[in-house]
């Protein structure tokens, strides 16, 4: 993978109570991801932006919302978010993680 993919792969953290109670406990680590992106990618760009051991990647698609406005509707963006388990003895510091663009 080159080096370009490799930094656009990761869209940023995704916290939330869920995601950082899992992080506490089990050592695993939320992330928003491209629409396309391949559970082989996230290891590669998690490893090797964080160096760090990955131990698995579990990939979802959220399916976004259908909101209304007063008589108009409309449907938010689908989004996938990645569930990166970290092998043990490693530890990701995301207050380090800024997001470019």
């Amino acid at each position: 993978m080159n080096d370009i993919r490799l930094h656009s792969v990761l869209l940023g953290p995704h916290t939330t109570e869920k995601s950082v109670m899992a992080a506490e406990k089990n050592r695993q680590i939320y992330f928003k991801v491209l629409l396309n992106a391949r559970k082989d990618e996230v290891k590669e760009a998690v490893e090797k932006l964080f160096k760090v051991a990955v131990d698995s990647v579990n990939i979802m698609k959220v399916r976004g919302k259908t909101k209304r406005f007063r008589q108009r509707t409309g449907k938010r963006s689908d989004w996938k978010k990645a569930v990166v388990s970290l092998a043990p003895g490693h530890d990701i510091n995301l207050a380090e993680f800024q997001v470019e663009g």
